[in-house]
């Protein structure tokens, strides 16, 4: 459903930013405006009671502020978003003790906060509600200072509507507006400035930019992650079963090197027999790879296109192993990454010396998934898979049921994550206790197999660690008493 917005406030460009990448959610601003009711939010060139910005902003956020108002200095500017009021605060002489409460939960410094009051015994602060324009606003002509803002002939205004996207979660939202308005300071300040940081740096460090999506997400700000992400360099992913179907050895070699480094394997003690280094190769005298970390992995490599791999490559891995690694070699797992069929030889050695042999389409499938989902591969699990029956050509059959357990839970997880964030946005709740959330969970249509209570609980928590940070946890006296509430989605490709 559309919304007529007939008006918009001025406000400082970069508070208007801030509100708008989901940092603030709260602006002081003197002039009333009815809970309800609906504005664009236009950039101004102007301060409260005419403060400089180093008077107004903390020190950390005057970068961000003078590149905001940089922004505003010609026309046409843009209009980026809209805001419902949800409330208009007044704080009064008898609740002055909160401006610096407000103070260490926002932008602004607390002298600033100081002198407006002074100025009128009383701080305004107008609790917004943002919604980001899909198509932003042109303004076109100057407008006049003051606290409104209305469209002129001239402008081109977007359309809005109910379903424009909001920039935080309801959930984030009403949990921040709670701690805003009881007086308590907001815990995440401190990763807000690291964001701040780290998003400076973004456009000259590929690298700084997951950190930055981590951080938001973890934040619950407005920018919900695609599905799938993008890693720009990690493009030589998808060129693992290419290269590994084709007669380009050393390259493939190579692929399969950085594959293992990728999902977490190393070397203690560098061995030029065989290095991990994905620029080296083993040459004719030494092993393909070979891992020490977490575990010690051996193997060799067979590129091919269409023919058959016949017994001398299990054979070279048995004679490279015991040669280099001595009687280390025995408690190797041992690993043959080729496309092609082993033949019947082949096969029988690999079966009677249990070695897996993997397919570089199953390779790729492994480090995909570490890729988008870190921690996701568990590489004590996978031991666990690569120690077992069946070895030979059938071992790429078990290791790719492991991959399909690892999507399994990642499915149950991401189903688990959403379910709270749907359950607190529906009853526009803060938290959600444990014994309430299983009575949920179990109407849900969950992925199966069904989670037990005790399953869930630990599911749960794992979530909430703060090295996953997917949704928080308020501990109760014991696991009946956990109240949880969300951080961040968990999407998962289809």
């Amino acid at each position: 459903m559309n919304l007529e917005i007939i008006k918009g406030i001025q406000l400082p460009a970069c508070d208007v930013e801030l509100l708008t990448l989901g940092r603030l959610i709260a602006v002081p601003f003197r002039q009333h405006i009815r809970e309800g009711e609906v504005v664009w939010l236009y950039p101004s060139q102007h301060l409260p009671d005419d403060l400089r910005l180093d008077q107004y902003y903390q020190p950390q956020y005057l970068r961000k502020a003078e590149s905001a108002f940089a922004e505003i200095q010609t026309y046409p500017i843009q209009v980026k978003a809209w805001a419902r009021c949800e409330y208009h605060w007044r704080i009064n002489s008898q609740q002055k003790y909160l401006l610096d409460r407000i103070a260490n939960s926002t932008v602004w410094n607390l002298e600033a906060l100081e002198h407006i009051f002074e100025q009128y015994q009383v701080l305004k602060l107008l609790i917004l509600r943002v919604y980001r324009l899909s198509h932003p606003c042109l303004v076109n002509v100057k407008t006049d200072s003051g606290a409104f803002y209305r469209p002129q002939f001239e402008d081109v205004m977007a359309m809005n509507s109910e379903s424009d996207t909001p920039v935080i979660s309801e959930a984030s939202f009403y949990k921040r507006k709670a701690l805003l308005v009881a007086g308590e300071v907001y815990p995440y300040k401190n990763l807000e400035a690291l964001q701040l940081q780290v998003d400076q740096i973004c456009s000259s460090n590929l690298a700084a930019n997951q950190l930055n999506h981590e951080l938001k997400m973890f934040l619950g700000w407005s920018e919900k992650s695609p599905t799938t992400q993008s890693y720009p360099d990690l493009g030589w992913i998808e060129t693992i079963s290419q290269i590994g179907n084709s007669s380009d050895g050393n390259g493939f070699e190579k692929l399969v090197r950085k594959s293992l480094i990728e999902l977490g394997f190393g070397n203690s003690n560098h061995k030029p027999e065989a290095s991990l280094d994905p620029e080296s190769t083993g040459g004719a005298g030494g092993l393909d790879f070979y891992c020490e970390t977490p575990y010690q992995v051996v193997g060799e490599c067979k590129a091919t296109k269409s023919e058959t791999v016949a017994d001398g490559t299990p054979a070279q891995l048995i004679k490279l192993g015991h040669k280099h690694l001595q009687e280390q070699y025995n408690s190797c797992i041992k690993i043959i990454m080729a496309a092609g069929e082993l033949n019947r030889h082949a096969n029988k050695t690999a079966i009677g010396n249990q070695m897996n042999v993997l397919r570089p389409e199953t390779l790729q499938k492994l480090v995909e998934l570490k890729a988008k989902y870190p921690g996701s591969i568990n590489l004590l699990d996978l031991k666990h898979c690569l120690q077992k029956e069946p070895f030979g050509a059938e071992a790429d059959v078990k290791v790719n049921r492991y991959l399909e357990r690892v999507w399994e839970n990642l499915k149950v997880r991401s189903h688990l994550v959403q379910l709270v964030k749907d359950y607190l946005e529906k009853t526009q709740s803060q938290n959600v206790g444990f014994s309430e959330l299983y009575g949920v969970y179990a109407y849900s249509n969950p992925p199966q197999p069904l989670l037990s209570r005790k399953q869930l609980h630990e599911v749960t928590v794992e979530l909430a660690s703060p090295l996953t940070g997917y949704l928080g946890r308020e501990k109760g006296s014991d696991a009946e008493g956990d109240r949880f509430y969300f951080l961040r989605d968990l999407p998962i490709d289809d």
